[in-house]
């Protein structure tokens, strides 16, 4: 019976995933009245309704969410049938996304104690600027993600785990002199942050906000090639204070920015709704990976 009832757990997540039974049709392929037909066929081999039928939204109850917790665990397992792993050990894939900055340092903190735990897990961990590894979470490419919190408000089905926070600070040549932040940054060449990230974008606002001018003649979205750069006297730049950089910050001169301090927070983004025990252990681990002390160097977890 459970192999008959596949298709329509896959329904199910989708459902889920995009808020309608309409959108969960257009995008994987199937009528609406197919996607309708998949969850009448459901409930009634599990014997009682899954959803709160009001409006066009389809909003799972407390049954509904119990099941699409179980279903993503059979679909997980489903996935992982090929996988080579222990007979005896359940197993799954977990599609994780990380910016960067994260993958050594938290990402690499919390896969330990996850693998551990899930030993017949299979990780695949992928990379990417916040805003693609955003779009692959929203689309369901991927599980969950580490991504700098955007600058514009997240979709109501997406959940957002806070992890650190990290402070934007002045990086310039170790021989350089002065103590004002601004009059350093428009008197020098200025080593961009890439706009198009969520993190250049902080910077952007600063400066406009602190009217301060500056003299761009590169930009670029690799912090540790901004700080080579920096070494190399090649100009200054404004770049988090973060763990993954810890090397490369040690070679440069750095100044808080006084009076205009921003922080970018790093954390994961998930689907809000159906939220499987893998994900859920991960999210977990991340958190406490996020608060171990060598990655709260100038700033504290948030709550």
């Amino acid at each position: 019976m459970m192999n008959r009832m596949i298709p329509e757990l896959k329904t199910l997540a989708a459902i889920a995933r995009y808020g309608t039974f309409a959108a969960a049709a257009d995008r994987i392929g199937l009528t609406q009245s197919a996607v309708s037909g998949h969850m009448r066929r459901l409930e009634r081999k599990l014997g009682f309704p899954l959803f709160v039928r009001t409006g066009r939204s389809a909003e799972l109850n407390e049954a509904g969410q119990r099941i699409l917790g179980r279903a993503h665990d059979i679909l997980a397992m489903v996935d992982a049938l090929g996988a080579p792993t222990d007979d005896a050990e359940p197993g799954g894939i977990l599609r994780a996304g990380s910016i960067a900055s994260a993958q050594p340092t938290i990402a690499l903190r919390a896969l330990v104690p996850f693998h551990e735990a899930r030993p017949g897990y299979r990780v695949q961990l992928a990379p990417g600027t916040s805003l693609e590894l955003l779009d692959r979470v929203d689309t369901g490419e991927l599980d969950l993600a580490i991504i700098i919190h955007p600058d514009f408000g997240l979709p109501r089905h997406l959940k957002w785990t806070p992890l650190v926070r990290e402070p934007f600070v002045l990086a310039m040549p170790p021989q350089m002199q002065g103590d004002d932040w601004r009059a350093i940054a428009a008197g020098n060449p200025f080593l961009r942050y890439n706009r198009v990230s969520f993190g250049g974008r902080l910077v952007d606002r600063l400066l406009e906000r602190s009217g301060t001018a500056v003299r761009d003649w590169v930009e670029v979205d690799d912090i540790p090639t901004l700080l080579r750069m920096v070494v190399e006297g090649m100009g200054v730049a404004i770049v988090p204070d973060a763990e993954a950089y810890r090397n490369e910050m040690g070679q440069v001169r750095c100044l808080p920015l006084a009076g205009q301090e921003i922080v970018r927070e790093i954390g994961i983004v998930s689907q809000r709704a159906g939220q499987d025990r893998a994900a859920a252990l991960f999210i977990e681990n991340c958190v406490e990976a996020g608060g171990h002390p060598a990655g709260r160097k100038g700033s504290s977890p948030p709550g």
